[in-house]
């Protein structure tokens, strides 16, 4: 079962096609990671599997049916999706914000409630936030920050979770942190979550499925091992590269160098136990 899948998917912006014909599933319980160029169209396919944009032609199907013929209430009660860079209204405290990530439960029938409250603070618990639920957003680090838009998916309670570079703008003590929390969030919570990031090197070592997108298109698709090589990296990002083993944690290593580098690569190259140097 898979719970996101697209089917001959066309996304476009006027009439500026991003994607064409595009299959997709999705895996179940998993950390799958887009990775591309600049303007490839993965915010893009990130967009439409929130239902923030409708398909030109195609579908994409939420657990199996068309997620544009599902009620919005019941949509966001199954997926949340939090963009890049949000932006927080001034003064909003950390518990408000969170908060709203309870709001496609209520309605005129139904107000707030005692599960209301207990999942908001389940998920200030989850993001370490419980001591700062009451400090003001714009007054946070860049990452505790993060977190608290994190904490807001959370507190919806869906079993998806779309995060459009959720480490923009960090240094890499808070990227990391906020990649172990993801990682937690999947492995202990059993979430689906499907996330664009940048960093190839970081996208290898948390992905479980990495798809490589490129040509309006799925360049590539499966475990970073399987599918990340020197040619991919060229025909996605235009970057000569070497890969090798990550030391620690055994996914695909990118080393990137310029058309002036040659010499570098000789030298690495060089280093290298000979089953290595493909």
């Amino acid at each position: 079962m898979y719970p996101l899948q697209s089917n001959m998917l066309t996304l476009a912006y006027e009439n500026h096609n991003i994607i064409e014909d595009l299959d997709l599933n999705i895996p179940l319980y998993s950390i799958t990671v887009l990775v591309g160029s600049n303007g490839c169209g993965k915010s893009t396919l990130l967009k439409s599997f929130a239902r923030l944009l409708r398909p030109k032609q195609g579908a994409i199907l939420l657990n199996g049916k068309d997620i544009h013929q599902q009620a919005t209430a019941l949509v966001a009660k199954k997926l949340s999706i939090l963009p890049q860079s949000p932006v927080v209204p001034e003064g909003l405290t950390v518990y408000q914000l969170v908060r709203m990530g309870r709001y496609p439960h209520q309605n005129w029938l139904k107000q707030w409630s005692r599960e209301d409250e207990l999942k908001v603070n389940e998920a200030l618990e989850q993001t370490q936030l419980l001591a700062l639920r009451d400090r003001a957003v714009d007054s946070l680090s860049g990452g505790q920050r993060q977190r608290a838009w994190i904490a807001m998916t959370l507190a919806q309670d869906t079993d998806i979770l779309l995060l459009d570079e959720p480490t923009t703008y960090l240094d890499l003590a808070h990227q990391i942190d906020i990649l172990d929390l993801l990682f937690d969030l999947n492995k202990k919570h059993k979430k689906t979550i499907i996330m664009v990031l940048h960093d190839l090197n970081l996208a290898c070592r948390y992905a479980d499925h990495m798809i490589a997108v490129a040509q309006k298109t799925v360049y590539a698709q499966g475990r970073p091992t399987e599918i990340l090589d020197a040619k991919t990296v060229k025909d996605v990002f235009g970057l000569n590269c070497l890969i090798t083993e990550d030391p620690l944690f055994g996914t695909p290593l990118c080393i990137p160098y310029g058309k002036g580098q040659q010499q570098i690569k000789k030298n690495i190259l060089s280093n290298l136990p000979s089953d290595e140097k493909d």
